[in-house]
């Protein structure tokens, strides 16, 4: 294996190999952002990274990617969980200890539309974004620990209104309360990556999570092959909801959180 410098055309036939696990690389890589270290072999890459805040690794021989991450200083490494444990056995002796280690994270896949939840889902428009951002924020800090608001609000604000004009989010509604709101971390042509799927606390456990599922996924399914997403397999009330609106487990992540 050597390392090269990928063109965007062997970035999309080595995610292609891997359309769910690669969702995010893809999206980057057809968006131009980002930065990428890769290795070929016998003419096609073999391995995959993003370096970035998020550093994503993927394929085989992620080790050799330790450098770069290093410099990098990133905030998070995460991706298949084989791929991350290549590179974290190469990095760990020079980088900080994470805050948090999240092995086995199942990867979600859905790629039948499942019975309808008959929700006022809808995609958000810029009138919900004092709306979300405080949103947006509770799932950030529920899922990952940190409150963007403190670490960065003009940021994140900047962040969820960019996803509301990208047409990657979504909310259901109603007496100003949400019922359920998630978000396009990743969107390809073969797959679309949910995260931060959220419910106001004050309204949990009435099957508004499953509801809101089922119409978000009926709505992405019209225009993409397959939904995904990871979760922490310590989340039950998550993977219940996944279960329950027909999701089938893959492969397992792996995530750093710095």
């Amino acid at each position: 294996m050597v390392a090269v410098d990928p063109s965007l055309d062997e970035i999309l036939a080595f995610c292609a190999e891997e359309p769910v696990e690669r969702v995010f690389l893809e999206d980057i890589a057809r968006r131009g952002l980002g930065r990428f270290s890769a290795l070929a072999e016998r003419g096609r890459l073999s391995a995959l990274c993003h370096v970035g805040a998020n550093v994503v690794p993927s394929g085989a021989g992620c080790a050799a990617f330790a450098a770069a991450v290093v410099r990098g200083r990133p905030r998070m490494i995460i991706g298949e969980e084989q791929a991350v444990d290549e590179l974290w056995s190469e990095a760990a002796s020079v980088m900080p200890r994470p805050r948090d280690d999240r092995p086995g994270q199942p990867v979600y896949v859905l790629d039948a539309p499942p019975p309808p939840g008959d929700t006022c889902l809808r995609a958000a428009t810029l009138a919900d974004l004092d709306l979300l951002v405080p949103a947006c924020a509770a799932a950030h800090r529920e899922e990952i620990g940190i409150d963007p608001l403190r670490r960065d609000p003009e940021g994140f604000r900047w962040r969820t209104r960019a996803q509301i004009e990208e047409g990657r989010s979504w909310l259901w509604l109603e007496d100003g309360v949400i019922r359920f709101k998630a978000e396009a971390s990743a969107w390809t042509p073969a797959a679309v990556q949910l995260q931060q799927v959220w419910v106001d606390p004050g309204v949990r456990n009435r099957g508004y999570a499953t509801r809101g599922m089922r119409d978000l996924c009926r709505l992405l399914l019209e225009r993409v092959p397959s939904v995904c997403l990871f979760v922490r397999p310590e989340n039950a009330p998550a993977l219940r909801v996944y279960d329950r609106i027909g999701m089938h487990r893959t492969i397992t992540y792996r995530s750093l959180i710095f």
